[in-house]
């Protein structure tokens, strides 16, 4: 179910179900219930804390898949909410890109280009990479991540905590 077929079963926007997902908003019991109903599951394994921390091995059968609503589809591998590591697959088909606007928010991002070209714009400053290539920034810097390529643009993304 990608992030809008959710917003949409819910009735809760998909900016919001997105601030919820990365911890940046705190929904109320009423949205989780709603949320849950329309993961048709429960209010209490929707809050359920077992991350799987001490996992030392995540399976790809493991792996959540997320279709943000710009369409970038996201494969998150390890999501550690003691150390606040987050390390995640994304993949953007060409002329995609992270967000509409750059954004920023708490902690710090590692990307790193498997294949593909992407645009990533810091602080109004655009870098141009190519298979191989990695970039780290402040994420509190306004930026946004887009496929300049013909084909698919494949990244690893390691961020850190959002205090």
């Amino acid at each position: 179910m990608t992030l809008q077929q959710l917003a949409d079963k819910s009735g809760i926007s998909a900016s919001m179900l997105s601030l919820a997902e990365r911890g940046l908003a705190s929904p109320s019991i009423g949205s989780l219930i709603v949320v849950s109903e329309a993961l048709g599951t429960s209010m209490s394994k929707l809050l359920e804390t077992s991350d799987h921390t001490d996992d030392l091995v995540v399976r790809a059968s493991d792996v959540q898949v997320v279709v943000t609503p710009h369409n970038v589809v996201r494969r998150v591998l390890k999501e550690d909410r003691k150390t606040g590591v987050s390390i995640a697959l994304n993949e953007y088909a060409p002329n995609t890109a992270s967000n509409e606007t750059p954004l920023s928010h708490e902690g710090f991002e590692y990307g790193l280009v498997l294949e593909g070209s992407i645009e990533v714009v810091v602080d109004g400053v655009s870098h141009l990479l190519s298979e191989g290539d990695l970039i780290s920034y402040a994420s509190q810097r306004p930026h946004r991540i887009r496929n300049i390529g013909a084909g698919v643009a494949r990244t690893v993304w390691f961020n850190t905590a959002r205090p």
